[in-house]
């Protein structure tokens, strides 16, 4: 639900928006973030008189985006594969939210900003997955405007390229944990960095294009929440997609891992859970037992290993690589030269704020579009003799 037009609040909604949000206050934590400490970047005189809570916006922002809808045909793990049942982005963010929003109401936690900062975290994935996005990171930075990262772009979509350039307008704290979701960094436990401003946030975004190394932390335990089960959702059902496309056997899996963990999704992601829910309780962070903790870094290993490096599935790396070149300097070529014929003037740039194009550079304007292709479309746009061909399986 995003209404275009806005009239003043209607009495019996306020009433019962009054009611809903006294049950919430008295059933949430001391830690969780309250609707009322929620601030964006300009006020919105609608929204003062929205019966809706402001993380419940965020929500709805979210699903109406363009960039939500790409997510149909963003890659997961594995690309260039027809195969009905295999992930795709779109599928991994609905379990996030899922499993996020199961894991925040055992502690109380604001469901609201949890599922916006679930449903919104991978926005920024460009085609191809982690492989793309390493493409792109060595493109940027050749050109100078610094590392990409697809958690960077997820804000940059959503605050700055959306809306034909206006932006959602989001919640601070809704961008932070977008911002700070970081699902192939292992930590045991993850407390919330709180106090942040938009200047912070947007002085994390500068730190991280400098430094890929630094580590952010989310501003509150809704968002470290998200972080935490980020791998949750992806660890077990990569591996199931992995047996599905024959490239591992269920008996292949670390003998410690399944022993504590199971060697299911189901069994993997119910025993995660859990052992979050049980090591977090009334805590002021989000924790993993010990155990636990060793065997999902044990579990990651093999994945990264024999699942995400497993040569059978980087056959085409190389072609997808020069691809994204020929893209990147055909499309920088066509902006500078203004060549309105040029797909990147027809599909992004139209009718796009001024706003937008005065504060980026044709480089960033080059990353902005290939970024948020979908697969199919990146695929469209490469010389046609040169297009890699899908394997089914």
């Amino acid at each position: 639900m995003e209404r275009s037009e806005f009239t003043p609040q209607d009495p019996q909604l306020k009433k019962i928006a009054q009611e809903l949000l006294k049950q919430q206050l008295g059933a949430l934590s001391a830690r969780a973030t309250l609707n009322s400490s929620a601030v964006r970047r300009r006020r919105e005189e609608q929204l003062e008189n929205d019966y809706r809570q402001p993380y419940s916006v965020d929500t709805d922002r979210i699903l109406h985006s363009l960039a939500y809808t790409r997510y149909i045909d963003k890659t997961q793990v594995f690309y260039l594969i027809e195969n009905d049942h295999i992930t795709h982005r779109v599928l991994h963010v609905q379990l996030v939210s899922k499993i996020a929003r199961t894991i925040g109401r055992f502690l109380r936690l604001n469901e609201d900003l949890i599922e916006a900062i679930a449903l919104g975290h991978d926005i920024g994935h460009i085609p191809f997955g982690h492989d793309g996005e390493k493409i792109l990171t060595r493109l940027c930075r050749a050109h100078g405007i610094g590392s990409f990262h697809h958690n960077l772009q997820s804000v940059q979509f959503l605050d700055r390229v959306e809306k034909k350039g206006r932006g959602w307008n989001l919640c601070l704290q809704t961008l932070d944990g977008i911002l700070c979701h970081d699902g192939e960094i292992h930590n045991q436990q993850l407390a919330p960095n709180t106090g942040k401003t938009f200047s912070d946030l947007d002085d994390d975004i500068a730190a991280k294009k400098e430094d890929p190394d630094i580590e952010l932390t989310p501003m509150t335990m809704e968002g470290c929440v998200v972080r935490m089960t980020d791998t949750i959702s992806y660890i077990g059902r990569d591996i199931e997609d992995a047996i599905r496309l024959g490239l591992i056997d269920r008996s292949d899996l670390p003998g410690p891992c399944v022993r504590i963990l199971g060697s299911t999704n189901g069994t993997i992601v119910y025993n995660l859970v859990s052992d979050v829910i049980k090591n977090s309780y009334r805590q002021p962070f989000v924790a993993f037992s010990a155990g636990v903790s060793d065997a999902l870094r044990l579990l990651k290993e093999f994945n990264l290993q024999r699942i995400y490096m497993n040569p059978k599935i980087k056959q085409h790396l190389g072609m997808i690589q020069r691809l994204f070149e020929i893209l990147f300097d055909q499309f920088l070529t066509e902006l500078v030269s203004e060549n309105r014929s040029s797909a990147i003037f027809t599909q992004f740039l139209k009718d796009m704020s001024p706003d937008y194009i005065d504060r980026h550079r044709p480089e960033e304007i080059v990353r902005d579009f290939i970024a948020g292709m979908t697969d199919q479309y990146f695929l469209r746009q490469c010389p046609e003799e040169l297009r890699p061909s899908t394997v089914g399986r």
